[in-house]
């Protein structure tokens, strides 16, 4: 059975983002666009190289499926993060859209069409999986509580 790791930036009250700038999702009126990269250190980057070093397939929501797609194939490799942009050409690439409609165009990607799909996908044999940001999608594959908890809607 497949791992899923969760990779992700979030904020001691749950704010999920990218280490991005300003501009990064303004959705619903957010307008503390960037706010990881002040904490970005040296212990940030080692723990990113060691995540993105393993052999490992990707597995995004729709939304950020569409961001790493816009971004990544044209990302210069010999560039800082170039590594990262190297590893995502290689592999595998999920996207789980409950439409289907999503451009799927990028070298490797596959979709997949809800939670069952990635329920199957664990029990494949291959390397772990690993999510970037897709809150959504996170909140989907984690187990619930079986007491009420007002951490979940």
């Amino acid at each position: 059975m497949r791992k899923v790791i969760i990779g992700a930036q979030v904020s001691m009250d749950s704010v999920m983002q990218a280490p991005g700038g300003p501009w990064e999702d303004p959705t619903k009126g957010f307008k503390f666009g960037g706010w990881v990269m002040p904490y970005f250190d040296q212990e940030f980057g080692e723990e990113l190289d060691r995540l993105f070093s393993e052999k490992f397939d990707l597995l995004l929501g729709r939304r950020t499926y569409e961001i790493f797609a816009g971004y990544w194939p044209y990302y210069d490799e010999t560039a800082p993060a170039g590594g990262i942009a190297r590893a995502f050409k290689d592999i595998k690439k999920y996207v789980v859209s409950r439409s289907g409609e999503v451009e799927t165009s990028w070298q490797g990607s596959v979709l997949l069409r809800d939670i069952a799909d990635v329920k199957r996908l664990r029990q494949e044999d291959g390397p772990n999986i690993v999510t970037q940001g897709s809150t959504e999608l996170v909140h989907a594959l984690l187990p619930r509580p079986s007491v009420p908890c007002s951490c979940y809607p």
